[in-house]
């Protein structure tokens, strides 16, 4: 039997599945688990399984005496020190592709929600503040349709955005570290894009190069009349100079699923903004992903300490 950490209780019956060939030590709580907790408990580990919420940095992997093999129930790894973990010959593995789908949907959710003032409305009705029957000019909108789309990074979540895009008949323009050739949409610089768009959707990891990425500068490139849309990771947009565009109207709104710090704090401005939807970290949140997920988080860590080659690893 393999000894292995898991930070994190599980969709469906995959701590059920671990357990018929590991002993698992498990932290029940839903709130992460403190640094000392796994500093306490990694030692005699072959494996451990965590989420994006856990950092594993060179002292929980220095402790770490028998490791074999990470395994993140993410798409991003940017809370694992990747290099010093292969540095030791620890396996890194991550659950890529099932949640693109997921997140694709949400991302055009916001989309809406944000144009069409979704949740303004919303809040409107449970006020008791719908006053008057129908007329021309009450909460005025902006279309999707036939607008222009721009995507920061092209990867799986951009190419399935650009799948969905072409059923409003936007025009779709990305930026990326190169050209995708098999995407249907125009390659365009990042300040073209950000001149041009009226929905511009962030979907690029967390790295050196892209830490606010969206920063106060390129934030007034953008067209008044336009939303910024992020999924991917709160750091990627200089939150401070966001609040400041959306109180200023260099844009006009936001759909934000990830922040710089999570969960937001209670006195974030963030939150006193009418122009801006906020949603928890949902990008992946439906039952049938977040299950797979977990399938795959645990299939690639018992893969990987039996010797065969993982699902989705890290290179």
């Amino acid at each position: 039997m393999y000894n292995v950490l898991v930070t994190k209780k599980l969709p469906g019956n995959w701590i059920e599945y671990l357990k018929r060939e590991c002993n698992v030590t498990l932290w029940e709580d839903i709130y992460p688990p403190p640094k000392e907790w796994i500093l306490n408990n990694i030692e005699d580990k072959d494996g451990i399984l965590i989420t994006l919420t856990e950092k594993i940095d060179k002292e929980i992997i220095d402790r770490a005496k028998k490791l074999k093999v990470i395994s993140t129930y993410s798409v991003g790894y940017d809370h694992i020190d990747i290099k010093y973990a292969k540095s030791r010959g620890i396996i890194v593995t991550y659950t890529p592709e099932v949640l693109t789908d997921a997140t694709a949907d949400l991302i055009f959710g916001l989309i809406l929600s944000v144009a069409r003032r979704i949740c303004e409305g919303d809040s409107l009705i449970r006020k008791g503040e719908w006053k008057t029957p129908w007329y021309p000019t009450f909460m005025l909108g902006t279309e999707v349709h036939g607008k222009t789309l721009g995507i920061v990074g092209m990867g799986r979540i951009g190419k399935a955005l650009v799948k969905r895009a072409k059923g409003f008949d936007m025009r779709i323009i990305y930026n990326s570290r190169r050209k995708h050739e098999e995407v249907d949409a125009e390659y365009v610089d990042l300040d073209y894009l950000l001149e041009n768009s009226d929905y511009v959707v962030i979907t690029v990891d967390l790295n050196d190069s892209t830490y606010h990425l969206i920063n106060e500068d390129r934030l007034k490139k953008m067209k008044r009349s336009a939303f910024l849309i992020n999924a991917s990771r709160g750091q990627v947009v200089d939150e401070k100079a966001l609040i400041k565009a959306l109180q200023e109207g260099w844009i006009k709104g936001a759909g934000l699923d990830v922040f710089e710090i999570e969960p937001l704090p209670k006195d974030s401005p963030l939150l006193k903004l009418n122009n801006v939807v906020l949603t928890p970290h949902l990008g992946s949140a439906t039952i049938e992903t977040r299950e797979k997920m977990a399938e795959i988080a645990v299939k690639n860590l018992l893969l990987a300490l039996k010797g065969e080659k993982p699902i989705y690893e890290v290179q």
